[in-house]
């Protein structure tokens, strides 16, 4: 309210800029874009190699080009479609988490993560990316699952995260080795624009990232993970499992009361017999919830004799939940039994947490802290769900807003 007492005005969203990001178009796009103003096929090659190879962050600094190309380029795409970026650094300097804000004012996280080289090992340089503005799955253990559904990002926004981190990268005379789709959003409820993020990082002549060094996430859209073993693409899928018990996963994972534990394994199997990878199952490890000797015995008869690796994430911290990550020897437990079904287990260890480096953390904390009552109601009914689904009691709830009708295909 103003002093005299009249509601004073929100300063509005800034509009979106609809001009396509130039990274995002294909070779072929770019190569036509420049045939139709009668330009030799150099010209686009140019521009191509100061998109992904060269530190030039406008087009204006391609001063390869004509002055007069460079303003039409500028006309009809932007070079960058990320308008702003916050870095956070913890680790002593190895995870970097990097707060983007896009140009209509959705803000979307990535995170790099350096791994030195060791005895047989090379440097390798992991950047998490989102897939959407929030996300409309709405795991209750997920800070994004907080801040709900905001919109799908476009092509050149996906990429945009890896040009900002290859960039930092090069600086320091680095080179990104592997990305994931871990970051916000769930990618196969954004598939089309997933798969041509893919291609250009992919693309020898583009970014040139081994598609054995991509992995893509979901929580179990089966349509779309038909889809992708349809295609055969060679890059690792990981299935966000959480739970090996349908009546616990529906609350941990709200869409399973659309596609169940057997849907999404029997999907997974398929896909890994049609690629020959290996499929990575991620387990959230919460302590009381989806730790105990029944689940660790449920996923090991889940997942005996497939071509599989289960990863076992302590919780991060995420506000307004009554739930707290897994003590250390409870999740070495559960990895033994899933050892001793023949199951290959890893425990991550968290990185960043002083930084909110755990997905959709520093989005939530810019949305600002709900009413205390509102996180009230919310950790009891959590409470209470959880409860029930430790006693079998499946889910009646309706799936998140803005999932129903999207599967992926």
């Amino acid at each position: 309210m103003t002093a005299s007492g009249t509601p004073a005005l929100l300063p509005m969203a800034p509009a979106r800029d609809e001009r396509p990001g130039i990274s995002g178009l294909a070779r072929d796009e770019l190569a036509a874009w420049f045939e139709a103003r009668g330009e030799p096929a150099y010209r686009a090659r140019q521009v191509a190699d100061a998109t992904w190879r060269a530190p030039a962050t406008s087009f204006g600094e391609i001063r390869t080009l004509p002055a007069s190309l460079r303003d039409h380029l500028d006309a009809s795409y932007r070079f960058d479609t990320v308008s702003d970026t916050e870095l956070r650094l913890s680790d002593g300097g190895l995870t970097e988490k990097g707060l983007h804000r896009l140009s209509d004012g959705a803000l979307v996280e990535s995170v790099l993560m350096h791994y030195p080289a060791r005895s047989g090992q090379r440097e390798r340089n992991t950047l998490c990316i989102s897939s959407q503005a929030g996300c409309a799955v709405g795991c209750p253990f997920c800070a994004t699952g907080e801040l709900g559904f905001t919109r799908d990002l476009e092509t050149a926004e996906i990429v945009d995260q890896v040009r900002h981190a290859a960039r930092r990268l090069a600086a320091a005379g680095r080179r990104l080795t592997n990305v994931v789709f871990m970051g916000m959003g769930e990618p196969l409820l954004n598939l089309d624009r997933v798969l041509e993020a893919v291609d250009a990082l992919n693309d020898p002549k583009r970014f040139a990232l081994g598609a054995r060094h991509i992995t893509v996430s979901t929580s179990g859209v089966v349509p779309g993970m038909a889809r992708l073993t349809a295609l055969g693409p060679q890059f690792t899928l990981a299935v966000s499992l959480h739970a090996a018990r349908d009546a616990l996963r529906d609350v941990l994972v709200p869409l399973n009361r659309r596609w169940p534990i057997a849907d999404v394994v029997e999907a997974a199997r398929a896909h890994a017999l049609a690629t020959g990878r290996r499929v990575s199952y991620e387990v959230t490890m919460i302590s009381g919830v989806n730790d105990t000797p029944a689940d660790a015995d449920a996923m090991a008869d889940l997942l005996r004799g497939d071509h599989a690796h289960v990863n076992l994430i302590p919780m991060n911290p995420v506000a307004h939940t009554p739930w707290t990550a897994s003590p250390m020897d409870v999740i070495e437990r559960f990895a033994a039994t899933l050892g001793d079904a023949g199951i290959g287990t890893t425990i991550r260890r968290n990185r960043g947490q002083e930084i909110g480096a755990a997905c959709g953390q520093l989005a939530a904390e810019r949305a600002g802290e709900p009413p205390a009552a509102a996180v009230a109601r919310r950790r009891e009914r959590l409470i209470g769900e959880s409860a029930a689904a430790l006693r079998g009691e499946r889910s009646r709830k309706p799936l998140p807003a803005g999932t129903a009708g999207r599967d992926g295909a």
